[in-house]
Formats: C-alpha cells, structure tokens, sequence
C-alpha cells in the first residue's frame, strides 16, 4: 500500500514522534522511506544546493543521524536535503518524485500566524494528491 513513504523532518522535538510511528508503519508495509528536510536559513534560500553554512552542515548531520537509526533497524532509507521555502520545496518535491503517504510531526501551535497562514503540514495538505499522516509532537 505504501511502497514509499515521505517523512518531512524540521530539526524540532515532533521529528521524534513521527519517524518512530513511520518506523513501525514501514515495517509493517515494506516500505522505503525518504527523509526530507528542507533548509531555509538566509544562506539556504539564497544559495540555494550552494549554501555553505553552519545550519545546513548540521541539517546534513542530522539527517545521517536519523538515517543511520532507521537503516540500523532493517529499514530501506534515503536522505535529501532541498533549499527555500518549507511548503514549496516538499510540493515540488512530492510532484516530480512521487510517494504514496507523506508522514509529518506537527507542533499544535496556536498562535495568530498558524490562523492567518496556516501551519506547514496544513498548507502541503491542501496542496498535494497524496495521503498526509499528521502526528502532533506530544509535550
């Protein structure tokens, strides 16, 4: 049912809720995962793949780190990194590589910018084909 699952990563504390549902999920599944996660500090949206910084170099290391977790687990898993904006790059993303569920932590905000723009996970939603697994971070 889902061959591959795309599992959006933003550094934060809901990473670790929805790679470890994703996980058991893809187990279950046989599925092959990719983790994505997107930078968009000021030198990754200005250089684009050339941005040479210290948050991309951690956004690098940190995909390996959950890589790694998930390979050492018997699970088959690529990593990818794109540049910009959040909502952009994953419908780009989605549109020209394809997958069968989208899997994305959610923080819960309520805050007036969640309201007025909507949340990231929200925005993907409403703009793809595919099924979008939202797991709020608990705490």
């Amino acid at each position: 049912m889902y061959e591959k699952i795309l599992v959006t990563l933003d550094t934060s504390g809901s990473d670790t809720a929805i790679v470890e549902h994703v996980r058991a999920l893809a187990k279950i599944m046989k599925s092959r995962i990719v983790l994505l996660h997107v930078a968009d500090g000021w030198a990754a949206r200005t250089f684009g793949p050339d941005a040479v910084s210290p948050e991309v170099d951690e956004d690098k290391k940190y995909l390996e780190t959950v890589e790694k977790s998930l390979v050492d687990d018997g699970l088959l898993v690529e990593c990818r990194l794109a540049f910009g904006d959040p909502v952009t790059e994953i419908v780009n993303w989605v549109e020209k590589q394809g997958c069968d569920l989208i899997a994305m932590g959610t923080h819960g905000h309520r805050l007036v910018g969640d309201i007025l723009r909507g949340t990231t996970a929200s925005r993907v939603q409403h703009r793809v084909d595919v099924p979008v697994l939202m797991l709020r971070a608990r705490g």
